[in-house]
């Protein structure tokens, strides 16, 4: 195992690091889900506070990790993590779902939201194109786009860990760059008094939104499982924080470069979450937000700031932001099956570097499965019970500090989680009440997604190797 980690070239950087946290996590999600939001509890301070929230919870594990990034610094990252803190079955069980579901869904997720934008600048581009039909399967041209991506991105990361690292530090520094112009615009361009004093009247005044009737209020168990359900799109888009450490065989002094990249990465992008918010309530009345077409707010804000080049200019950015953050997916992905497949738990040929020093073999078998979930049409759905997954193994991962403690007393520790024990305690809690709330008001979606997860348990008692 060690040997085949010496073979990683490790040619990245801390602002290298730091970029792949940022471009991985700042997707689509900053541009659509504030709608949901809004639907959801029906008040300036609670969007603004669920961002936050969400924002803290996130730089609290991220900063736990970095305990754990400084004693396992290799390739795997997560992985490697469960796997010292327990046995091999919970590390199986997290790859297993992050190859089913998790990572491979992210793709295609985001694969189709550049392809959705991209048909604003060329209409046959959209998902209403259908190409092919044949029974109950379609063909559209939105799903070739989105595979399409995959597969170039796919090919990059394929030539070189450089090539990969180069793009995604380019198109994260525009990203970043176009985000605050964004808001520099929005607050000097387009703020108005009068929308941002009306969206805080009543800053705490908790309803939902319902197409058909309108607002109602909302308290008690409704007000705690509409909290849930925003959380669900704020962590979402807050996540795939965790993509450097399982590329911690290419970081240079990963000891100290992987954990300070995901406290700099994760604190940029809260900032510019939060941000973003306060941007969307001083130009946007709530109401609009919450009712914005296809939820895109980011596409009435640009169009209150811009005027008809608003969709124009948010198409652009929004492309230039998940074709960065699917580069920083694919190429973290296939580390992690690289590993499992070192510990026999994956295919054999998932172990081989290729001659640019890359796990291919992972990379195109991670690229094969995103795209046919891009074709199944179903992948919008795989998202809904994405989050639980992730926050059961984030839970997991973080309580595994705890373990690892008493486990090993003795091994060094150039890094000790910020905060230890509380802060760590404290993620445990909220994320299991949100997972507890999730599985309460969301079983539908989020049951089938711990399924996935569970029917992994089988699979591992009859594939893993015998011991000798």
């Amino acid at each position: 195992m060690e040997e085949n980690q010496e073979n990683f070239k490790r040619e990245l950087g801390l602002l290298d690091g730091t970029m792949l946290v940022v471009g991985s996590m700042i997707g689509s999600g900053i541009f659509i889900v504030s709608a949901d939001i809004a639907r959801q509890v029906g008040s300036a301070g609670w969007l603004t506070l669920i961002w936050l929230i969400s924002g803290l919870i996130t730089i609290i594990a991220a900063v736990s990790y970095g305990e754990l990034s400084a004693m396992f610094p290799k390739a795997g990252g997560q992985y490697v993590y469960l796997k010292e803190s327990y046995n091999k079955l919970i590390a199986f069980l997290y790859g297993w779902s992050f190859f089913a579901v998790i990572q491979t869904g992210t793709i295609a997720a985001v694969g189709v939201a550049f392809s959705k934008f991209a048909a604003y600048l060329y209409e046959p581009f959209s998902d209403e194109n259908i190409l092919f039909e044949i029974g109950f399967f379609q063909l559209n041209a939105a799903q070739i786009v989105s595979i399409f991506t995959i597969i170039l991105l796919t090919f990059i990361n394929s030539r070189g860990v450089k090539n990969g690292k180069i793009l995604q530090t380019v198109l994260t520094i525009i990203k970043i760059l176009s985000l605050l112009g964004l808001i520099v615009f929005g607050l000097t361009l387009a703020a108005k008094a009068s929308v941002w004093n009306d969206n805080w009247t009543n800053t705490w005044e908790t309803s939902t939104y319902v197409k058909e009737t309108g607002w109602a209020p909302i308290s008690g168990s409704a007000l705690i499982a509409g909290i849930a359900a925003a959380m669900v799109g704020s962590l979402f888009s807050s996540d795939a924080w965790n993509g450097v450490t399982f590329i911690a065989g290419e970081i240079k002094n990963p000891k100290r470069n992987v954990g300070f990249s995901l406290f700099l990465g994760t604190s940029i992008v809260t900032i510019i979450y939060v941000l973003t918010n306060l941007m969307y309530l001083a130009v946007i009345p709530l109401n609009e937000i919450a009712t914005a077409k296809s939820d895109r707010v980011a596409v009435v804000a640009s169009q209150y700031i811009f005027g008809d080049n608003g969709a124009i200019i948010i198409a652009v950015m929004i492309m230039i932001s998940t074709f960065a953050c699917n580069n920083g997916l694919i190429m973290a992905g296939a580390r992690v099956y690289y590993t499992m497949a070192n510990d026999g738990l994956f295919f054999k040929k998932a172990t081989a570097l290729n001659k640019f020093s890359v796990p291919a073999w992972a990379l195109w078998a991670q690229c094969i499965w995103a795209s046919a979930l891009c074709l199944t049409g179903k992948y919008n759905a795989l998202l809904d019970f994405v989050m639980i997954i992730v926050l059961i193994f984030y839970i997991l991962t973080i309580y595994g500090i705890f373990i690892l403690r008493k486990k090993m007393p003795d091994v060094e520790r150039p890094y000790k989680a910020f905060g230890y024990p509380f802060l760590p305690l404290l993620y445990i809690v909220i994320a299991s009440a949100i997972c507890i709330s999730l599985l309460i008001t969301k079983f539908s979606t989020c049951g089938w997604g711990v399924l996935i997860m569970v029917s992994g348990i089988p699979v591992y008692y009859l594939t893993k190797p015998k011991e000798s």
